[in-house]
């Protein structure tokens, strides 16, 4: 399995990537192949709604030459694609969300081009948060189960921590196991 991680924090090494160690770990002891990818590393211009992708067949489209171009080869690279995210205002980060609207030249559904061209892929949620879990997460959750209906994915679960204003949150054996779990889930293991 080819597995893609996009990493939405701003925080390089806080609360959702420590979250992220474990869950790579445990996809590398099931021989997983795995790409990290760390979205504020990157520059991702908001969707210009110019509809440009949608006459580009067998190809993402876009127009915008930012760093959404080697993302995107990246997704239809993977099998799997995580989505990993502190929740902020009871959604993504910024940088997430800017990708999440880019995802037009994916689906071909509204100019010349037809067909979709991450059909089928296997999409998760791993997220950290303040608030209770389904309070803070369930917008976001409902958000990306749509647009897997809408891109003919498969939506395969989420996994989150509730932060209790510190880092070691994320690090107990319970959130450790809880994410390795969640990784053997989302290889098709029992956990």
């Amino acid at each position: 399995m080819k597995l893609l991680i996009l990493m939405g924090s701003p925080r390089l090494h806080g609360n959702t990537a420590e979250l992220c160690k474990p869950f790579m770990e445990e996809l590398k002891e099931k021989n997983t192949e795995v790409q990290y990818i760390e979205l504020e590393k990157m520059t991702i211009n908001p969707c210009k709604e110019c509809y440009i992708c949608q006459d580009a067949a067998g190809e993402y489209g876009c127009v915008q030459k930012d760093d959404m171009i080697e993302i995107a080869e990246k997704i239809l690279w993977a099998d799997t694609v995580i989505l990993a995210t502190p929740i902020f205002s009871w959604y993504c980060t910024a940088k997430m969300k800017a990708l999440l609207d880019r995802h037009y030249g994916f689906n071909k559904y509204y100019g010349s081009a037809e067909g979709c061209l991450w059909e089928g892929k296997k999409v998760g949620i791993i997220a950290t948060h303040g608030y209770d879990g389904n309070y803070a997460t369930e917008p976001f959750e409902v958000g990306i189960k749509r647009l897997c209906m809408h891109s003919n994915l498969k939506y395969i679960g989420m996994y989150s921590v509730q932060d209790n204003d510190n880092l070691v949150s994320f690090q107990t054996h319970e959130a450790i196991e809880g994410v390795k779990a969640f990784a053997r889930r989302v290889v098709g293991e029992q956990a």
